[in-house]
């Protein structure tokens, strides 16, 4: 079979076990096989001792922020934690024992709005955007360039998986770090090379996320129960969200454990910490 049959095989089979079905997969398209790596892409929690090489995480660093980013802003930068006593720190803001642990690298991400308005002062003009889009565009960019980050950390073999539990304690992250004021973390990175090859997660069914012409949400109902169904006969969750509180589910899907999540309050004090750094959110 020819290499182009082999990885439009390959990426056909990822996406029909990710979101229970596919879309056609023509032989004849170019990136086959750079598709096919990212449909195959899984989260990893399970990292080798293997050190990485910081060369390359510089490398990987430049690759991610060649990424669009909105109106050539560039309101995006990456802290590489490299310092024993940073990273122990860091760890020790995540819950004890949570996987970030056994990383042998770690990143944070950050939306960066510091340096527009710095530009305004050197230029002499005034910031006439200075309401909630000034944060949602650092944001995004910064989630660009991690999106970016996990595809180039994959294409040379190593696994990683984003924290997003250092928006907990957004304000200690921040401190750690030394952000000034319109530099906020994001999410961080866990990276190393894997111990495990991991697992592919099932994914909403593409009629439920992908839409033609018009928003449409008319079966969703089926389609998350359906999905349920699926997803726990393929990756059943380990254990049950908060049982003290909710007790034990006849049967836990994605659905209750997303609903149970949200259930419990948390980062509700994200919005006072970014307006602490000086946005306005209006």
């Amino acid at each position: 079979m020819a290499e182009l049959d082999v990885d439009a095989a390959t990426l056909r089979r990822d996406l029909e076990h990710r979101f229970g079905s596919a879309p056609a997969v023509d032989t004849d398209i170019p990136g086959l096989a750079a598709l096919s790596r990212m449909a195959a892409h899984r989260s990893q929690r399970d990292f080798s001792a293997r050190p990485v090489d910081p060369a390359l995480v510089r490398l990987l660093c430049a690759v991610a922020l060649s990424a669009p980013t909105k109106s050539d802003l560039q309101q995006r930068d990456i802290i590489v934690v490299e310092d024993p006593e940073q990273r122990r720190r860091l760890d020790a803001l995540v819950p004890h024992g949570a996987w970030p642990y056994g990383a042998p690298a770690l990143l944070v991400f950050c939306g960066n709005n510091r340096r527009q308005r710095q530009l305004h002062l050197w230029r002499g003009h005034d910031f006439a955007n200075d309401h909630l889009d000034a944060f949602f565009n650092a944001a995004v960019d910064a989630g660009i360039a991690l999106a970016a980050f996990v595809i180039a950390a994959e294409a040379v073999g190593l696994g990683c998986c984003p924290v997003s539990a250092f928006r907990n304690q957004a304000q200690a992250v921040s401190d750690t770090l030394a952000l000034p004021d319109h530099v906020f973390p994001v999410a961080g990175l866990a990276l190393g090379w894997p111990a495990t090859d991991g697992a592919i997660s099932p994914r909403l069914p593409l009629a439920a996320t992908v839409h033609t012409d018009r928003f449409d949400d008319s079966a969703v109902a089926a389609q998350v129960a359906a999905y349920d169904e699926r997803r726990a006969t393929l990756q059943p969750y380990a254990r049950q969200r908060a049982v003290e509180e909710f007790g034990e589910a006849a049967a836990y899907g994605w659905s209750e454990d997303k609903a149970r999540q949200y259930a419990t309050p948390e980062r509700a004090d994200f919005g006072a910490f970014i307006r602490r750094k000086g946005f306005d959110l209006r």
